[in-house]
């Protein structure tokens, strides 16, 4: 295969930080995004182990301005060449909720992380991606309407769904350059925010998920998988 340009946000750790490993291992050219880049240290580790093909960016994705700086900064790392995969990775999950107590502050919270900080990044690069390009959103099962029974982490739900909505207008939008759009959910994965008891590891998780970006072709643009290639409903 030959060697894409990726963006990847949320790159600090967990999911992220596995796509960066991955992504470099397959000899990718990676932009790496974190909200605080001098703090991800298994990151900049990373950085001094792959001289050239690992540059990290800090973004914070509720921050529309930066978004679009990032675009502005993004050909100084890529010169000529254009973005190949994208995946708005970043996402964030409020513990503890509970109905008649779920304050604004958190749902304006997750929905500007989880749903309309992909969006804005998207339209955002939309320019420096390449014509065939993909677009992946990590999103989650617990953003599914269909299978929602039980009242939980409201506002994680709530912006994932979102989200999806997210990946079928991009799909819409990018559809005459062939851009394909996929909602992915990760499965419940050992990370900070899975936490230890999840089944998952993360290296099985994005090693599923790249195998599905990979096999992501037009005709399932605006799709909704799991990390092993699983439709789910929305």
């Amino acid at each position: 295969m030959p060697r894409r340009n990726v963006l990847v946000t949320g790159a600090n750790r967990g999911i992220g930080l596995e796509y960066v490993r991955q992504l470099l291992a397959r000899g990718d050219h990676v932009v790496a995004t974190a909200r605080h880049p001098a703090q991800a240290h298994d990151l900049n580790r990373l950085v001094a182990e792959h001289p050239g093909r690992l540059h990290v960016f800090p973004l914070d994705v509720m921050d529309p301005k930066a978004e679009v700086e990032i675009a502005r900064e993004l050909p100084l790392v890529l010169g000529d060449e254009r973005l190949h995969l994208l995946v708005n990775n970043a996402g964030i999950l409020h513990s503890g909720e509970r109905f008649g107590h779920v304050p604004a502050a958190n749902l304006e919270d997750s929905f500007r992380t989880n749903a309309m900080g992909p969006f804005l990044l998207a339209q955002a690069v939309a320019p420096l991606l390449a014509d065939g390009a993909k677009i992946a959103n990590m999103t989650s099962q617990l953003g599914s309407i269909a299978n929602t029974t039980r009242f939980g982490t409201p506002t994680y739900c709530i912006s994932k769904a979102a989200l999806n909505m997210v990946t079928r207008l991009l799909a819409a939008a990018l559809a005459d350059r062939r851009i394909a759009v996929v909602s992915l959910h990760p499965g419940w994965v050992q990370t900070e925010m899975g936490g230890a008891q999840a089944p998952v590891a993360p290296a099985d998780s994005v090693a599923g998920l790249l195998r599905v970006i990979d096999g992501l072709d037009l005709a399932r643009s605006g799709s909704f998988f799991d990390w092993q290639g699983k439709p789910l409903p929305w």
